[in-house]
């Protein structure tokens, strides 16, 4: 029963982790693109994301493929919700065309 627990306490890491990464990935997309060092901002995020995610994995697998394995799995279910949260609505995505009706 214990190792169900540890399993389902990696999962929710996983969950954890995978919120931050793409959470933080939606952020410095979203203040990069204004910003004048964007490669800056882009690269030192990268670099930030992939240090805490990779050493959250490290301290959560403990050497046991089954712990990464369901962390693995929390941090792809993250990845489904964080982008389902963030998601733009686009109410006619053909508008954009309609509106160069002056070119033709």
């Amino acid at each position: 029963m214990s190792e169900l627990l540890f399993l389902a306490l990696a999962t929710v890491a996983g969950l954890a982790l995978g919120s931050l990464f793409f959470g933080g990935l939606w952020w410095t997309v979203r203040k990069g693109i204004l910003c004048r060092w964007s490669a800056f901002w882009f690269f030192g995020s990268m670099l930030l994301r992939m240090g805490v995610v990779l050493t959250g994995f490290y301290f959560v697998g403990r050497g046991d493929w089954m712990r990464l394995v369901a962390c693995l799995l929390g941090f792809v279910i993250a990845r489904f919700i964080v982008t389902r949260l963030t998601r733009t609505r686009i109410d006619n995505p053909f508008s954009i065309a309609k509106d160069n009706s002056h070119a033709s």
